[in-house]
């Protein structure tokens, strides 16, 4: 069974990957004798959840369903998780089971931080960008009317199974936000990674299984590698965020409504590189291969529907700020990132009014 590892000590857990895993016993033989909350959501549920459930040791397995959509990725829904936990019984030796993409993921798992202090949680990935980025490296939370992941805490899985057929079953303009995750490993640390994806995104967009395979793989090396040495964000695991300081203001201005997690990503990787550009650190040939792929991989490079103004603000209360001071990644080519608050404000000015509406 292909496995890769996060090494992180005691808290360390295994990452399979696979066709055809979940419905393999010996993926989750590790669960024998333990209490099972199922998480999923009305979409997914139908598609792999008897399956699923079919796999799991013999045990108590409780079912719950929640709203699908980042617009429910809220304390009221990790609130209804915790009435069926404590409605069950279920004691500190239960495990909660995430069956779906990045928000059931993210809120079961903030669920399971919470619960009696910590229970034990398990990743069932079903989308590509849960499989390459969510569901590995232990951010859990919800979002708060001020802003994304507002509320959260660091909790690792003990076990992640990313099943590459569900894939197969996966809209395809969530195939395509998932695929700005991928582009992003490439970008921040691997630049033979991001020409391998510029010669290869129509394969993934045709859902090809070895192409798919090898760019989660390479992702979840990449991610599994940075969170090993810095867990909790203390210097080299922000450049995970490469794009996403503008990509969650993109989503908040937006109400978490009008764009995907993975589409507001696409356009904020775009907009780092062209503020990268602007200061003089990237290349602008360099800039417009990063355009180009987001572009490719039918992802937005522009927001023409949100201001400027709007984004503005919603970046002020992003996480990165210190000393009021907001901080970015940026690029100083393809394959080298680095985060800093050293950037004149005219420039991040320019790039935002380059790819959003006036103020």
């Amino acid at each position: 069974m292909p496995t890769l590892h996060v090494d992180l000590g005691p808290r360390s857990y295994p990452i399979l990957i696979g066709a055809g895993l979940m419905t393999q016993r010996e993926s989750f033989q590790s669960l024998a004798g333990r209490d099972v909350l199922l998480v999923s959501t009305p979409t997914v549920a139908p598609l792999y959840l008897s399956a699923l459930r079919a796999a799991l040791p013999a045990g108590r397995c409780i079912e719950a369903l929640l709203p699908d959509g980042e617009a429910h990725k809220t304390l009221a829904t990790a609130g209804r998780l915790w009435e069926v936990l404590i409605a069950n019984r279920c004691a500190r030796d239960v495990v909660v089971l995430a069956l779906g993409g990045g928000v059931v993921g993210d809120v079961a798992g903030f669920a399971a931080a919470c619960y009696q202090r910590g229970v034990d949680f398990v990743q069932v990935p079903t989308t590509l960008l849960a499989q390459v980025d969510s569901a590995v490296g232990g951010k859990t939370g919800v979002n708060h009317g001020g802003g994304k992941n507002l509320v959260g805490a660091f909790h690792q899985p003990r076990l992640v199974v990313s099943d590459t057929r569900s894939l197969e079953t996966l809209p395809a303009r969530e195939l395509r936000a998932g695929l700005a995750e991928v582009i992003k490993y490439g970008l921040i640390c691997d630049a033979d990674f991001f020409a391998w994806l510029e010669a290869h995104v129509g394969r993934l967009l045709a859902r090809e299984p070895d192409a798919l395979a090898y760019a989660i793989r390479r992702s979840c090396e990449i991610k599994a590698a940075v969170v090993g040495r810095d867990e909790r964000e203390a210097g080299e695991r922000a450049l995970l965020n490469l794009g996403h300081t503008f990509g969650h203001a993109i989503e908040a201005a937006g109400d978490f409504r009008s764009y995907l997690h993975g589409e507001a990503v696409g356009a904020g990787l775009a907009m780092a590189a062209s503020l990268s550009a602007e200061c003089g650190l990237l290349e602008p040939t360099a800039a417009e291969r990063v355009r180009r792929l987001v572009q490719l991989a039918g992802l937005p490079v522009q927001v023409p529907d949100l201001s400027a103004a709007r984004l503005r603000e919603a970046m002020r209360i992003d996480k990165k700020v210190r000393a009021g001071q907001l901080q970015l990644v940026l690029l100083r080519r393809i394959g080298t990132a680095f985060l800093t608050a050293d950037y004149p404000a005219e420039a991040l000015e320019r790039t935002l009014a380059a790819h959003a509406a006036p103020a």
